[in-house]
């Protein structure tokens, strides 16, 4: 139950918004695809901030 209370880091959110992102642009790549292409460059930029993050660490 403590777990429930805990916050998330800032990486752990960072990949959640990321998992989120490309899920949704492979879903919407076969109908839309520049909506996906979209999507895809949001979560590159995500992961970008993600790597920055564990140099860091």
């Amino acid at each position: 139950m403590v777990a429930w209370f805990k916050s998330k880091s800032e990486l752990q959110k960072l990949q959640d918004i990321y998992c989120k992102l490309m899920k949704s642009s492979y879903k919407l790549a076969v109908k839309n695809k520049a909506k996906s292409d979209q999507l895809h460059q949001e979560a590159d930029e995500i992961l970008s901030q993600i790597k920055k993050i564990e140099q860091q660490n």
